[in-house]
């Protein structure tokens, strides 16, 4: 046998052995809990290097914690080393409580830290505020009546019906927001985000997804790069704009301030209420502009532009696509 051959097949045999030898793990979950009196209006604040949390609300005035630590192995002492390099703080000052978790994740063996995984699951008085972050995982709260900021650099995130300020913002993950009382600014890199009802102003920006907005009774500001936007009601102004699909809007009372709907990458289909006034500004240079509204033409109209008055004007729609059709819309029954 020639000696290329030989050592070629010595080491295919030499990984297949590393391979074998390798031992399957199983994981050891141990659980450390925290129960603390608090009362209405206070704070929870965690601060993660990693692990996902989950928040829900309480009928009572305590506030208790769980968290679930999971091992990458099948060995006690082993399990022990690992949690070494896991430090577990909990502080309570007045209606505040602090929670952080510092993981050393040190060794060739913990790239990544994917020896150990940390589960946060807290239940809080029905009023509560929350100031949540992790650096590697999900987070979700159900219905609550407080301000809530989370952030999060790789997982998604999800929320009930927040009564207050919802603000948010997740790097690798899509965000859904059932719906609230208060102003809502929501950021994504790399997923969709969708809205339920609002009874307030929404931000929301994504770089990899599409947008889903439900009602807002204040102002819209939509933007993304990569998906399409969908409003079913808007009461105040909207600005919603997208490089990769088409928008659909309902503006349901009159706007105070200008209007602005724009893509580069599909069709506008925008739904009046009949009483508004506004000023349509609309042009298009990959289709047509129609109106199922009379209007009063000026400074032009052509197949792909419109200006003109609703109602006698008001403040400006403007409407801009490179790649679709421009459509005023009366209100669907």
């Amino acid at each position: 046998m020639p000696v290329t051959k030989f050592l070629r097949i010595t080491g295919l045999l030499a990984i297949a052995g590393l391979v074998i030898i390798v031992p399957a793990r199983a994981d050891i979950e141990r659980t450390v809990t925290r129960s603390y009196q608090i009362s209405p209006g206070g704070w929870l604040r965690i601060d993660a290097d990693l692990g996902t949390i989950q928040v829900n609300s309480g009928a009572s005035d305590e506030l208790e914690i769980t968290v679930l630590e999971i091992m990458n192995t099948s060995s006690e002492k082993e399990a022990d080393r690992i949690l070494k390099d896991l430090k577990l703080g909990f502080i309570q000052e007045g209606g505040e409580l602090r929670v952080t978790a510092r993981y050393n994740r040190s060794g060739l063996l913990d790239w990544g830290g994917r020896r150990l995984k940390l589960r946060f699951n807290a239940t809080v008085p029905a009023r509560f505020n929350l100031d949540l972050h992790t650096s590697g995982g999900s987070i979700s709260v159900g219905d609550l009546e407080g301000e809530v900021l989370a952030k999060t650099s790789g997982g998604s995130l999800s929320f009930g019906r927040i009564i207050g300020p919802v603000k948010a913002k997740t790097s690798g993950g899509s965000i859904k927001l059932a719906g609230g009382r208060g102003d809502a600014d929501l950021i994504t890199s790399g997923g969709s985000i969708s809205i339920g009802s609002v009874e307030g102003a929404v931000a929301a920006r994504t770089s990899g997804g599409g947008i889903s907005l439900g009602s807002a009774t204040g102002r819209a500001q939509l933007a993304t790069s990569g998906g399409s936007i969908s409003v079913d009601a808007v009461k105040g102004a909207i600005e919603a704009s997208t490089s990769g699909g088409g928008i659909t809007a309902a503006i349901t009372a009159q706007p105070q301030q200008p209007c602005r709907l724009a893509t580069s990458g599909g069709s506008i289909k925008v739904h009046l209420a009949p009483d508004l006034r506004l000023a349509i500004n609309a042009s298009t240079s990959g289709g047509h502009v129609h109106s199922e509204f009379d209007l009063l033409i000026h400074g032009g109209m052509s197949r792909s532009s419109l200006q003109g008055k609703l109602n006698g004007g008001g403040p400006e729609l403007y409407l801009r696509t490179s790649g679709g059709n421009i459509t005023l819309a009366k209100p669907e029954l």
